[in-house]
C-alpha cells in the first residue's frame, strides 16, 4: 500500500479499484454474428473461422439464395439470408461489403442496424500500375463514414488486415496475427477483441478511437505490396503486449 492509499484510508476516503486487466474481455459466446458481404473471400473467411470456432453465425447477401448457398459450403451451422434480415437478427454485424458498395448497403440498413454492434473491416482502396494504394473517404475512414451513416448503431472497426486465403484454408488450423480494433466505448471494443479471440491463434488489441481508422485501413495497401513481393499471406502481430 503506498503513502497516498494510506492517507485516503485515514481520511475516510475509498481506497481507489486496481486497474482492470486488459485482458479480462466478455464471454461472446452465446451473440449472434451476421456478416454483411458474406460471399466475399473476406466476409466469407470470417463466417467459416468464426463458425468453426462455435459462434452462430448469419451470412448476409443482396440476394438470400447467394447467401444461402455459401452458408451451404461453410457448413458448421452457419445460415444465409439477405442482408435485412442477417441485421435483425444478428447481435454483432460485420461489415465485409465491397468499398464501392459501403455506403449505400449502409444507409439501406439505418433502420435493421439500430441498436446493433456494426464492425466495420471494409479498405477504401484505388488499384493503378504501381498496386494498390489507400483512398481517403470525406468522413476520414470507412469506419467513421459508416458512424456517419449509423447514428443508433454502436460502431467498431477491426478485422482488416487478414487473408482471405487463409482464413478459407480448411487445412490451417490457426490464424497467426493481431486484430487492431478501434472504437469510440471501450465495452464495444472489448466484445470486438474477445470475438476476435475466439479464432485460434488471433488475438484482439485495442488500438484507439475510430479518428485513428484511416491509418489502419490504409495499411492494407502496404502488405498487399508485402504479400506480392513475398508470394505471402502477412498478417500483424503487435509486440511488448
Amino acid at each position: 500500500m503506498t503513502s497516498t492509499d494510506s492517507a485516503q484510508q485515514a481520511a475516510g476516503a475509498p481506497a481507489k479499484a486496481p486497474a482492470k486487466d486488459p485482458w479480462d474481455l466478455p464471454d461472446v459466446s452465446g451473440l449472434v454474428v451476421g456478416v454483411l458481404g458474406g460471399t466475399g473471400p473476406q466476409g466469407k473467411g470470417l463466417a467459416y473461422r468464426l463458425a468453426k470456432a462455435g459462434q452462430k453465425v448469419i451470412i448476409g447477401s443482396r440476394a438470400a439464395d447467394r447467401a444461402q448457398a455459401a452458408a451451404d459450403e461453410l457448413g458448421h451451422g452457419v445460415e444465409g439470408a439477405d442482408n435485412a434480415e442477417c441485421a435483425r437478427r444478428s447481435d454483432i454485424v460485420i461489415v465485409a461489403v465491397p468499398w464501392e458498395g459501403h455506403g449505400k448497403t449502409l444507409q439501406s440498413l439505418r433502420e435493421e442496424l439500430a441498436g446493433k454492434l456494426v464492425v466495420d473491416c471494409v479498405n477504401p482502396l484505388g488499384f493503378d500500375k504501381k498496386g494498390a494504394y489507400a483512398l481517403k473517404p470525406e468522413e476520414g475512414s470507412a469506419a467513421e463514414q459508416a458512424a456517419a451513416l449509423l447514428p443508433d448503431s454502436r460502431v467498431t472497426a477491426a478485422f482488416h488486415h487478414l487473408s482471405a486465403v487463409l482464413l478459407q484454408d480448411p487445412e490451417v488450423d490457426e490464424i497467426d496475427t493481431d486484430v487492431m480494433v478501434l472504437g469510440e466505448v471501450r465495452a464495444d471494443v472489448e466484445i470486438v477483441q474477445a470475438l476476435a479471440g475466439r479464432i485460434p491463434g488471433m488475438r484482439g488489441i485495442f488500438s484507439g478511437r475510430l479518428r485513428n481508422a484511416h491509418q489502419v485501413e490504409s495499411l492494407v495497401a502496404n502488405l498487399i505490396s508485402v504479400n506480392r513481393r513475398y508470394k505471402a499471406h502477412a498478417g500483424l502481430r503487435v509486440t511488448d503486449v
